[in-house]
């Protein structure tokens, strides 16, 4: 087995030792995992530069994770499952996620337990590092990854940096975020260029060599400093690089190992079921694994039951390259390519026939899969082509494997009243009111829908997003179009949009090798969901908060003027906007929405409808019974906050 070694570094009671219902109290075991893979194992073949790493006296490549479990005390009293955590970035966040906990601080190594949904039911989460770039701490997880040599000799290349500054500064990181930036080979390297570009999908401008300089291995100095809102690709030639995928293959072989009793015997006695869930970053990683085959393990064994990717919409990511970066998300390059979709189709612009489950199906390892997206995702350009053909043409049906769950009206991550205002995942701050939509209840139901289908066969309810046939799937321009036009919401300029293109890495790509500047191509169709008379979603899963409004809600907002560029989309947030709360202030305001004394007689009234939308939900399995009084709850928050907002 590959894990050869656990080191235990802390077992303790979680949560201070509390009971989750019959489940009982939990423990929590952090440590670090070993791994020892055969680098010439068909199951290891899709990794790149694998060959290249230094092996141990059997021949193998080592390397080792941060690992965090959390289970039930006594075994037999949990329900069997555990949910592999692909974590985000370092950070421990699933249970704190379905639990609708607090977000922990960054430089905090907390689990907080929020409402125990998970643990009542049951479920173990063994949280695990994967990516090399993680300054590893006791709050961030992390992978030691082996570096490579060709016959023995230092390797260098090409890599590129995306920088997208929300200050007017001087001197940036080589890297996405703060994390381990691949040290410049040469500071006075001719070869090195600096682009800049006004918006996503815009043209690329050079910046003179003479106004730029690297101060130090691992920064970059423009002397007319980064203008906030602009986007930066800094292209250099770099030294120092990791096999960037054996963060793919920690993930798969702690999966393995957990089922196996006698190889996790000093942690547990086994899981009979083992599900994979990532958000963000991770759903695209777990999207990068289906597409590369790595649910086998060296064995040939099936490695995970089940997954659930989540906002990852069409994406893939910088997971398995040379020079790779995990973090980064929206430069173009190996994770914008097609395909997209699971089934296999030919792609209009590249002629290549693929598809994402295409390598899964050939190996007879097609886990169930639920993928589940915001709003957000198809205003980013690339979820709707996960089931739209890539020619824009015509609805792809579900594959028989996976549903697909549009969260109507929501953005990338749940929001709430007290969180409409701030800054924006990325730094940068919204030029309306963030998005108020608490989708958790939703993920809820789609988790134990996958458990369901793995373990009593049972049928998950039906995909259900934007289609062309229903008219339900909206290009951007017909979306504007027929928006309302509610006060003081300036809408996104149809020129400045996020597009995803076909695209060429490089004549190397086919060995994981990129050539930048990538050369864009063609776009590719760009949909968006259809909005009703008050601008809210009509395709997907709709909360009562679409059914039932107090406001309009969109996957969309714009930058702040504060952080630059105001035309711009932000990446993950959307907004909400609530209606006026009576007949004189919209009339004031010139407001076309319908006030709230006009939809609802009361608040009483208010809150009969939502638990009968709620309701009707539950019947048909998006939502769980148990949670329809914490969405009444959620909305009359809200209902609360429109109100109070308007008078």
């Amino acid at each position: 087995m590959p894990v050869v070694s656990v080191d235990i570094k802390k077992r303790q009671p979680f949560a201070g030792g509390i009971t989750f219902g019959a489940t009982g109290d939990y423990e929590r075991i952090d440590g670090v995992l070993g791994f020892a893979v055969d680098p010439h194992n068909a199951a290891n073949s899709a990794i790149v530069d694998l060959e290249y790493a230094p092996v141990d006296g059997d021949g193998c490549v080592r390397f080792e994770s941060d690992f965090t479990l959390v289970a039930p005390r006594d075994p037999s009293k949990g329900n069997g499952r555990v949910i592999v955590e692909i974590v985000n970035r370092g950070r421990r966040r699933t249970i704190a996620f379905f639990n609708r906990g607090p977000t922990p601080a960054i430089d905090s190594d907390a689990i907080p337990e929020g409402d125990g949904f998970l643990l009542r039911h049951g479920y173990s989460v063994l949280s695990i590092g994967w990516q090399w770039d993680v300054y590893r701490s006791n709050a961030l997880m992390g992978l030691d990854v082996p570096g490579i040599s060709i016959n023995g000799q230092p390797v260098t290349g090409q890599a590129c940096v995306e920088m997208r500054p929300t200050l007017k500064e001087a001197t940036r990181l080589l890297a996405n975020r703060e994390h381990k930036p691949y040290p410049v080979a040469d500071l006075d390297d001719p070869s090195a260029m600096l682009l800049v570009r006004d918006w996503e999908d815009g043209p690329d401008t050079m910046i003179p060599r003479s106004q730029w300089h690297f101060p130090d291995p691992d920064h970059l100095t423009l002397e007319s400093r980064f203008e906030p809102g602009k986007i930066y690709y800094a292209i250099y030639t770099a030294a120092n690089p990791v096999v960037v995928g054996c963060g793919m293959l920690a993930i798969r072989e702690a999966a393995t190992w957990l089922r196996n009793p006698s190889g996790s015997a000093a942690l547990h006695n086994g899981f009979e079921r083992v599900y994979g869930h990532g958000v963000s970053q991770c759903g695209r990683l777990l999207r990068h694994m289906l597409y590369l085959g790595l649910n086998r393990d060296q064995d040939g064994n099936p490695v995970f039951d089940g997954l659930l990717p989540h906002v990852a919409g069409g994406r893939m990511g910088e997971f398995n390259h040379r020079f790779a970066q995990p973090s980064c998300q929206s430069n173009p390059g190996f994770g914008h390519q097609f395909p997209f979709a699971d089934d296999t189709q030919t792609d209009p612009l590249t002629e290549q026939t693929d598809g994402l489950l295409r390598r899964l199906r050939e190996l007879d390892a097609v886990p169930r899969v639920i993928y589940t997206d915001s709003a957000a995702e198809y205003w980013r350009g690339d979820a709707a082509l996960t089931h739209i053909d890539s020619a824009g043409v015509l609805d792809l049906d579900s594959a028989p494997e996976t549903r697909r769950y549009l969260f109507a009206g929501t953005q990338h991550l749940p929001g709430a009243p007290e969180l409409m205002i701030g800054q924006g995942p990325d730094g940068s701050t919204g030029g309306h009111p963030y998005n108020a939509l608490d989708y958790i209840p939703l993920l809820r139901a789609a988790l134990v829908n996958l458990d369901r289908w793995v373990t009593e066969g049972a049928e998950p309810p039906p995909s259900t997003h934007p289609r062309l046939q229903d008219g339900t799937a909206n290009t951007p321009a017909e979306y504007l179009a027929g928006s309302p036009a509610v006060p003081d919401r300036n809408l996104p300029d149809i020129n400045h949009l996020w597009r995803i293109r076909e695209i060429d890495v490089g004549p190397d790509a086919k060995r994981g090798i990129a050539a930048y500047p990538v050369r864009e191509g063609r776009a590719y169709p760009q949909l968006v969901p259809a909005s009703d008379a008050d601008g809210n979603d009509l395709a997907g899963i709709r909360l009562p908060d679409l059914t039932v409004p107090v406001g309009t809600h969109t996957g969309w907002n714009l930058r702040h003027p504060d952080t630059g560029a105001p035309e711009q989309l932000m990446s993950m947030q959307g907004s909400t906007h609530w209606f006026p709360a009576t007949e004189e202030q919209r009339n004031a305001a010139s407001d076309p929405r319908l006030s709230l004394e006009k939809r609802y007689a009361s608040r009483e009234d208010y809150a009969s409808r939502v638990r009968e939308a709620a309701t009707k939900l539950a019947e048909d399995r998006y939502l769980l019974a148990e949670d329809i009084e914490l969405v009444v709850k959620s909305c009359l928050e809200r209902y609360d906050c429109a109100m109070g907002d308007a008078t």
